[in-house]
């Protein structure tokens, strides 16, 4: 049985009444899966994938690539979203760029009959969901999230039904970085741009279970003033920034401001000088004339887009504990062959699901 966790601490994922366990993480099909085009739609729940084959990752021109893109996109009269952690080339060809957030709300405003999702698995569902007669896909379906794996949803209606069990009130509040079956067991959906207002709308005297990153959760609480039942999951990304290295690149530029989002461990946004979602970063920076030095503690790909929109300026990565940089994995996935793949073969597709009607009334009171 679940035990129930103390009132404001997260579940430690190391004990024996942890509300996830490392089983419930994604194990990826084999590498020859994918080489020998053996992995097919029944792979992965919510989608049609179709076979897939070694092509996508052949050395293709990326000039050639680009103007292919351009053809097919024109062919299938798609509309191509991007987060701020794809890579550049990739965002370059984005009609819609931005955070979590920026770009729920633009995937209503689509006109066209397809939309290419170019960012992970749980973004191409949130899109399918505001959008259930448009076709939605995504270039790399494997293209998951730490998050939304760390938080399955029977684990969590359990640990739902065991607080209710015991008289508790409350509201469960939901990063958006979760799977449609979290989003239909929850109240409000946030990201990171709108989470500190949807915490201010649940009544004071009620508790809330925020799911499923601990980090964001403590932030939250930090500004809020509101202890909350924390759930113990993490960013795989945000989580191994290295305080040693962040503050060895403060001594060597004393005037730089650093900027981390609050899916950081506190260890980092203690040493911060904005916290904020990628949206607010941007709008930061933006807002200094002169030119700056910026240690930037969030995934690698967003200094692309903050060079991109204040050239000014001088951007640093805050390294990880293990490489130079961060870069999610999962991101990486989708490159500019897949997106021409998913162009041309209309696949994957992201499948409407009997849990995507109730995540959308979710989704629709709280993000638009």
């Amino acid at each position: 049985m679940l035990a129930s966790p103390p009132f404001g601490t997260s579940i430690p994922l190391e004990s024996p009444d942890a509300a996830v366990s490392h089983a419930a993480l994604t194990v990826l099909p084999p590498p020859e899966s994918i080489a020998h085009g053996k992995l097919e739609s029944h792979d992965i729940e919510g989608a049609f994938l179709g076979p897939m084959t070694a092509e996508s990752l052949a050395d293709v021109d990326p000039l050639d690539l680009v103007d292919e893109i351009l053809r097919l996109k024109a062919r299938e009269n798609a509309t191509i979203l991007a987060h701020y952690y794809q890579d550049g080339e990739i965002q370059e060809l984005a009609d819609f760029t931005g955070d979590s957030l920026q770009l729920a709300r633009a995937a209503t405003k689509v006109t066209t009959p397809t939309i290419v999702f170019c960012g992970v698995h749980f973004m191409a569902e949130t899109a399918k969901m505001l959008n259930p007669e448009k076709r939605v896909l995504l270039p790399d379906l494997l293209a998951g999230c730490s998050l939304a794996d760390s938080c399955p949803a029977p684990k969590l209606a359990e640990l739902q039904a065991k607080l209710r069990g015991q008289g508790r009130r409350f509201q469960t509040v939901t990063y958006i970085n979760s799977s449609a079956a979290v989003k239909a067991l929850s109240d409000w959906i946030c990201t990171s741009g709108n989470a500190e207002e949807i915490i201010r709308r649940v009544p004071e005297d009620q508790e809330i279970l925020f799911v499923p990153d601990r980090h964001l959760g403590s932030y939250l609480e930090e500004v809020t003033g509101r202890k909350m039942i924390l759930w113990d999951g993490a960013c795989m990304v945000h989580e191994i920034f290295s305080v040693q290295d962040l503050l060895r690149l403060k001594r060597r530029l004393p005037d730089a401001l650093t900027i981390a989002h609050p899916e950081c461990p506190a260890n980092i946004r203690e040493h911060a000088d904005y916290i904020g979602g990628t949206q607010g970063m941007l709008k930061y920076v933006a807002s200094f004339a002169e030119p700056r030095d910026f240690l930037v503690a969030t995934e690698a790909n967003m200094l692309w887009q903050l060079q991109h929109a204040s050239p000014r300026h001088r951007y640093h990565p805050v390294p990880g504990i293990t490489c130079a940089c961060n870069k999610c994995p999962h991101m990486a996935r989708n490159t500019l062959a897949k997106l021409r793949d998913c162009l041309r073969d209309g696949r994957p597709e992201i499948i409407w699901q009997p849990s995507f009607e109730k995540a959308r009334a979710v989704l629709e009171r709280s993000l638009l």
